[in-house]
């Protein structure tokens, strides 16, 4: 147990990232200005409060408040009351780093616009964790959070994000994993490389990697318990020529019309559409 000594905290708000499993993964930073902060917010007070426990930090006096997406609009008002009166502002979330998929980000705002500072206490995120675990590259990354419940919504995101030039990154359900890696099939295609890491840090820490076929396979018959990222290896341009493509829209366009030449095309071949379909066009106007 650490011997941990409240020291006075300027006014303002500290952004605490806590751990996503293993306990021992807060930082000391984040200890002390937990035993210091005149007022402790967090998404989950229960899981805080062990946190605390466990740590040998005690609450004493202070107010600990909730603050999540259904109370956030009537706690604010509260919570910069308290910032106008010089107090300091610890707001943990749940598990991992505030601001990344997590409903700080309206009190942060708020304070901000309000003139009062803001301060970030990093530490443990589940998507840099995973991406570290997933051995797919990371010089160029995106996290997009979790996909939509439904099908449609959720494979038309797919679409959108198909060709962006980096590794993404998601949280997901393990009620929604299996259909989420179906879709994904579909949309990004079975066999772009892909990572399903899950309860990170944890007693039952997993990574399962493959293609997206291999790993919508195994999902569909496993039944995975716990957090979820999915980790989805970047669009690649495919190594066909031109002269190729040509030769192959060329005979597709004696029977079928530019559009549907085109989609069939890009489906075949994984070139980007718009690409194709502009060849075509040409093709068909000098034809």
């Amino acid at each position: 147990m650490l011997n941990l000594q409240a020291k006075k905290l300027s006014p303002g708000v500290y952004l605490l990232a806590t751990p996503i499993g293993t306990a021992r993964d807060i930082t000391l930073r984040a200890l002390d200005i937990l035993a210091s902060a005149d007022v402790l917010v967090a998404e989950d007070t229960r899981s805080l409060r062990k946190l605390m426990d466990i740590h040998g930090i005690a609450l004493g006096e202070r107010p600990l408040l909730s603050y999540h997406d259904h109370n956030g609009a009537q706690m604010r008002p509260r919570l910069l009351g308290f910032l106008a009166e010089g107090k300091s502002l610890a707001y943990a979330s749940e598990a991992g780093t505030p601001m990344v998929a997590d409903p700080g980000f309206d009190l942060a705002r708020a304070a901000r616009d309000a003139g009062h500072e803001v301060v970030s206490a990093p530490g443990p995120s589940a998507v840099v964790t995973a991406l570290t675990l997933a051995g797919l590259p990371t010089d160029r990354f995106m996290f997009a959070g979790f996909l939509p419940n439904a099908k449609g919504a959720r494979r038309k995101m797919l679409e959108e994000l198909r060709d962006v030039p980096a590794t993404l990154a998601f949280y997901e359900s393990p009620k929604r994993i299996a259909a989420m890696l179906a879709d994904a099939v579909e949309v990004m295609g079975a066999d772009r490389d892909a990572a399903v890491c899950r309860e990170l840090t944890k007693k039952f820490e997993e990574v399962l990697r493959g293609t997206l076929a291999d790993l919508a396979t195994t999902c569909a018959e496993r039944t995975l318990k716990g957090e979820i990222v999915v980790v989805i290896d970047r669009a690649r341009s495919p190594n066909i020529n031109e002269v190729d493509l040509e030769a192959e829209l060329k005979t597709l366009l004696d029977d079928m019309s530019v559009r549907d030449a085109s989609d069939m095309l890009a489906e075949r071949t994984g070139v980007k559409r718009r690409k194709i379909y502009q060849m075509a066009l040409a093709l068909s106007q000098d034809s």
